[in-house]
């Protein structure tokens, strides 16, 4: 790789050309993303070689830059000038997805990519150092089916989310997390029907484990920790919470992360609960949220485009994921006519209008 190569190099020259080409890794933009390697080891945290300095460049991080709407988030921050860093999980298998995901002009704008895992607070905090905010867009993705979101991934998601807030508060160089969360951790209750749903509701925790509702739960409890731990940790927190996340562009790319949601999607679809959101919008307002924290931006953010209210809508979803009858199956006869919807996005709404080419409308 491009870093590796520099190493030798440097080698080669001795102590004088040592000194030079740290000189100039320092002093000017590199060009190729900072996944620098030492001995066979990814570089990670303090090891990272930056071509900026972090703390005068408002830095940010985002978490699994290399998943669905991580990669779209890098994407849309370095279309607005930020400076960004990125995490992956695994050093070979992440970043050749992460390449994959972005365009080479993009990787080559990236401050660093580095190695940090969700159980690793240390491996966590050096790759939050100076950083002015953290995207955290951790999820655990399942490849299975619907099943194969568990309730110990549910318990893994909370530990990771109460690890990033805790690595936020101590290394981050300005202590702001905006974090990905769900309309699912909103919207299973058991008395929800005729209520309006906004930022100001929770799933039940015991609505969810009756039903195994792990995906849910996870989302749910992991967010719960996030905004406990931000208090003590005096971190200024936000949450986005995106309905189903989709790609009109290519709908069977996101096949698989689209399963654990929707378990219960047919309970959804009655009670107009089934909400989408174009994961490109998403992206979006996460880095509008962020950006508009110095002015007001708070609490939590539901966030999707529209709301499935028809049967043939629900029908046409189905065959765009290759899912036939999840989410119409036992339906037909009970649903006659447009289903309403008492989801609200209004407060998301209210914080984009002045940004008229964006829109998460209802």
């Amino acid at each position: 790789m491009p870093c590796t190569r520099k190493i030798s190099r440097e080698r080669e020259g001795g102590r004088e050309g040592g000194r030079r080409m740290e000189e100039m890794l320092l002093s000017k933009p590199s060009l190729v993303p900072a996944f620098c390697w030492e001995e066979g080891k990814p570089c990670s945290g303090k090891k990272i070689i930056s071509s900026l300095k972090a703390g005068e460049n408002n830095l940010v991080c985002v978490t699994d830059g290399n998943s669905f709407l991580g990669s779209h988030i890098v994407k849309e921050l370095l279309s607005r000038g930020h400076l960004v860093r990125v995490t992956v999980h695994n050093q070979a298998v992440d970043f050749e997805d992460l390449k994959g995901l972005i365009k080479e002009e993009d990787m080559n704008k990236l401050e660093s990519v580095v190695v940090a895992k969700m159980k690793d607070l240390d491996s966590l905090c050096d790759a939050f150092s100076g950083c002015h905010a953290v995207f955290h867009t951790s999820s655990f993705i399942d490849p299975h089916g619907i099943s194969g979101y568990s309730e110990q991934m549910a318990f893994l998601e909370t530990e990771g989310a109460r690890n990033v807030i805790e690595a936020c508060g101590r290394a981050a160089y300005r202590r702001r997390c905006i974090f990905t969360s769900s309309l699912l951790a909103s919207i299973w209750t058991s008395s929800n029907v005729d209520s309006v749903i906004d930022e100001s509701c929770w799933s039940s925790e015991e609505f969810c484990r009756e039903n195994k509702l792990w995906h849910a739960l996870g989302k749910m409890r992991a967010e719960k920790i996030a905004w406990r731990k931000s208090k003590e940790m005096k971190v200024k927190l936000v949450t986005v919470c995106p309905g189903l996340l989709i790609d009109s562009s290519s709908p069977h790319d996101h096949k698989e992360t689209s399963f654990p949601y929707l378990k219960g999607g047919s309970i959804m679809l009655r009670q107009g609960l089934l909400a989408l959101a174009d994961v490109g919008k998403v992206a979006e307002a996460h880095v509008r949220v962020y950006e508009a924290m110095d002015n007001g931006a708070y609490g939590r953010y539901l966030c999707f485009e529209r709301v499935v209210q028809r049967l043939d809508e629900a029908i046409q979803l189905e065959n765009e994921l290759k899912i036939q009858g999840l989410l119409s199956a036992g339906t037909s006869r009970i649903i006659s006519e447009e289903i309403q919807s008492n989801l609200s996005n209004s407060k998301l709404n209210r914080l984009l209008f002045a940004a008229p080419h964006m829109s998460c409308n209802q």
